[in-house]
Order: structure tokens, then sequence, then C-alpha cells
């Protein structure tokens, strides 16, 4: 799909920019995951954004590496500098783009956590936000 001169709604990169991407489309707010793998792959929590798939171009892509981290999902970082960037679940026309990977202000707000039956003992979620034990498939903790 060309992209004319419309100007991107949000760019990002990781750490030493061998991946570097734009979104040309609206963004979800930013969802807080305490589960196991994103606790791994990210050294605590892992907040993430998401936009339609159709709607993220990448910029540079030669450090990008997926890694099969379920049956139902994949995982992508830069090979180079081990940037966590991207969560993709099988057949979903949605990728999850890790909050902290995009540049400047994003205008962004945190609409809550989930897997928090997960987090680990540290973590402090802030009375108020919405919780969820799993995903969101299911009603809030609070």
């Amino acid at each position: 799909m060309p992209l004319g001169d419309a100007a991107p709604t949000a760019q990002g990169a990781c750490l030493c920019g061998s991946v570097r991407f734009e979104i040309h489309g609206p963004l979800r707010d930013s969802l807080a995951c305490h589960c196991s793998q994103c606790r791994k792959t990210s050294g605590h929590y892992w907040s993430a954004t998401q936009c339609r798939l159709e709607d993220l171009h990448w910029v540079q892509d030669d450090g990008l590496t997926w890694f099969r981290s379920s049956e139902r999902a994949r995982r992508g970082f830069c090979r180079h500098c081990g940037s966590s960037l991207f969560w993709q679940l099988d057949g979903h026309g949605f990728i999850s783009i890790g909050t902290g990977t995009l540049d400047g202000l994003t205008g962004l707000s945190t609409l809550g956590h989930i897997y928090v039956k997960d987090k680990s003992d540290y973590v402090d979620i802030a009375p108020g936000s919405p919780q969820w034990r799993a995903d969101r498939d299911e009603p809030p903790l609070n």
C-alpha cells in the first residue's frame, strides 16, 4: 500500500537502530503484561501498544529476528542489540509493539494490567488501575 506523503502516527526503533519502523494508523493504549514470557523476554513486565498489521511499515529491518515463543505467537527482537520489539498472535490482523520502543511522546496511556496472576512480588500496581487475572477476555479483578 503506498504511503504517499502522509505523516506517520508514530515511529520507533530498537536500541541500535537496526530495526526502525513507522505506524500509519491508530494505536491502542498500552497494556502492561505480567505473564512469565513477557517477564523473561523483557526483564520486567512488558507494556505494549497495538496497531493493525497493515499499518506497520519497516524503515529498516536488517536486525529484525522472530522467535516462536509459543504454539500460537511469535516475538520480534533485534538480533544486534537484543531489544524486545513485537509480539504477534498467529492469524490475527494486529501486532503488539513495545510502547517503550516508540520515539518521543506517545500520547498513550495505560489501559490496565493483564496476567496479574503471574506478576512478580516486587511490582506494585497503582490502586484503581484495571487488572485482569489473565487476558482481557475475562471480567477485570477490580
